[in-house]
């Protein structure tokens, strides 16, 4: 399946949101994709959870 295609459905879905439930319902919609793009890409080993935590709470290393 091409991105574009993947781009097409996400938007539909976030319209169908932003139509059905209105703003939001389009907010939490966003918001819930994008905790599961974090954790899809956490699952394939492309994210540290752990990295990103200590980044938000101001615990960062340089090394």
């Amino acid at each position: 399946m091409s991105m574009t295609v993947v781009g097409i459905g996400i938007g539909a879905f976030v319209a169908f949101m932003a139509f059905q439930f209105g703003l939001w319902g389009f907010v939490i919609a966003l918001l819930f994709m994008g905790i599961g793009a974090l954790l899809g890409r956490a699952a394939d080993g492309k994210l540290d959870l752990r990295s990103v935590l200590d980044a938000l709470t101001g615990r960062r290393s340089s090394s």
